[in-house]
């Protein structure tokens, strides 16, 4: 396949975790990269990654349309990859993820650019959560406006800035016990961010069909509990779990979401009560990492490489603490 290195791709969101290794994937393939943020100076320290003048920052927010449109002013392909795990004043999730992911499709429609548009595995119009209710609200206004258009959904994302893996591990450095929502219970597929980074640039490379939802899982499904053990592992380090019903952590989310980080919301309760898998419908029709050619990175693999800061000073051993040694208690 011949990459046309002429093409300029707008990337919205392209300083942020996804997007910086989405801006990585494409400048090695030549493309020139217009990086939509609301603070372009946060993005400047994307440009080393491609070569003088390739990079360029500009301002926009999906909320005023106006920017949207400069942004995309000559695209030959737009990626919309912004999205918010948690409100904010004016950063609502009907703002972002649905006006927001509305006002992008028209702007590229009305450039005649295809567009690649970054949803989530849980998305449904149906939903209880206002986060998974308005991913669907995007997807199906994103189709509306451009029917052919590219839909990826991913699983939780890890990678060495990931707010997950990184927020539990450090957690578990200075609390000696690590809190379960629900029991630990909820199935997830956790994702290389570097392996949803080559997707989205395959979007543009045209090695898949428009048009359809993708769902991007890693090769394992582990509970959230199994996650944690993992992470515990990788760190060398023996923490008690402690399970919080979803009555329980409902009702300590409402304080917790107003703290620095909101390190637990309502909604994040309520997706909590559903697993984030890829579903049998995108497996039995191909829609996955396979149609990209890709083969997802493990845990085992990648955690070591980051995580290792978190590890006791002065050890070095490759062992860690073995789960059955964890102590689990329920808080009713």
């Amino acid at each position: 396949m011949t990459v046309d290195t002429k093409k300029t791709v707008t990337v919205f969101g392209g300083a942020g975790f996804l997007g910086r290794y989405v801006v990585r994937a494409l400048a090695r393939r030549g493309y020139r990269i217009r990086v939509a943020c609301r603070r372009p100076d946060l993005a400047y320290h994307l440009q080393p990654n491609g070569n003088m003048g390739q990079i360029m920052p500009v301002q926009a927010n999906l909320r005023y349309r106006w920017s949207v449109d400069r942004a995309v002013q000559d695209a030959d392909h737009v990626i919309n990859l912004v999205g918010i795990l948690a409100e904010g004043g004016r950063q609502s999730f009907d703002a972002v993820h649905a006006e927001g992911a509305r006002a992008v499709a028209e702007a590229a429609r009305a450039v005649g650019a295809p567009l690649t548009h970054l949803s989530a595995i849980g998305a449904d119009a149906n939903s209880q959560s206002g986060y998974a209710r308005t991913k669907a609200d995007g997807e199906a206004a994103v189709f509306e406006t451009l029917p052919g258009a590219f839909v990826l959904r991913p699983s939780v994302l890890f990678g060495p800035e990931d707010q997950f893996f990184n927020r539990f591990a450090g957690m578990a450095r200075t609390s000696p016990v690590l809190p379960l929502v629900g029991g630990g219970t909820t199935r997830f597929q956790p994702v290389h961010v570097g392996d949803v980074a080559e997707a989205v640039a395959g979007t543009v490379d045209g090695v898949v069909a428009g048009g359809r939802i993708y769902e991007l899982g890693g090769p394992e499904i582990l509970t959230f509990r199994e996650m944690m053990e993992t992470m515990l592992r990788v760190i060398d380090r023996k923490r008690r779990f402690v399970s919080l019903p979803f009555g329980v952590a409902g009702t300590l989310s409402k304080i917790l979401q107003y703290l620095p980080g909101a390190p637990l919301t309502p909604d994040q309760v309520v997706q909590l009560q559903n697993d984030n898998v890829v579903s049998e419908a995108a497996l039995a029709e191909g829609r996955t990492f396979a149609a990209f050619g890709i083969a997802p990175r493990t845990l085992d693999a990648v955690l070591p490489t980051y995580l290792v800061r978190f590890r006791p000073l002065g050890q070095f051993t490759k062992g860690g603490p073995l789960a059955d040694e964890t102590v689990d208690r329920e808080i009713a």
